[in-house]
């Protein structure tokens, strides 16, 4: 008797661990502003999705929109923007890192000003997805400069 207790509770306790993890996934995928997008293929550690929202070339706006969802753990290259680069987090954990200063967590609703120039690196904590929409400033100033990975060291020595 006291087998098929502790069976239902066990049977019990996945079901409702199961509804509440599948009901968070629905809405966190419910909850996205714009579709997840491609998966990148360069300039990452593990998995980004990019969809790109404005793709100018400098004729117009002089700018590119795009929205980017790192998997916990994943980050892109140091790079930098000659022309600067801002941030929106709209989901999320995740770090940005200037080079030679501290990381700072970003959250939902923070905003981040990159300078041109400023060698730098974005994506989530090792425990949580990060959304960010970024907007790549005066794109006719030139292409990103990519340096190379952030490596485990300097990423779980934050």
């Amino acid at each position: 008797m006291r087998i098929k207790t502790h069976l239902a509770f066990v049977t019990l306790l996945i079901s409702v661990l199961f509804s509440c993890c599948h009901s968070n996934l629905s809405d966190m995928e419910s909850s996205r502003i714009f579709p997840k997008g491609e998966k990148a293929a360069a300039n990452f550690t593990g998995d980004a999705w990019v969809q790109m929202l404005v793709a100018d070339t400098g004729s117009t706006f002089n700018t590119q929109v795009y929205d980017v969802t790192f998997a916990p753990g994943t980050r892109n290259y140091w790079h930098s923007h000659p022309g600067g680069q801002l941030l929106l987090v709209t989901a999320g954990e995740g770090y940005y890192q200037e080079k030679g200063q501290p990381a700072r967590l970003l959250k939902k609703g923070d905003v981040v000003e990159i300078p041109p120039g400023v060698i730098h690196w974005h994506g989530a904590t090792s425990s949580s997805e990060f959304t960010h929409i970024g907007i790549t400033t005066q794109v006719n100033a030139g292409a990103p400069t990519w340096y190379g990975p952030v490596t485990d060291e300097e990423y779980t020595n934050l």
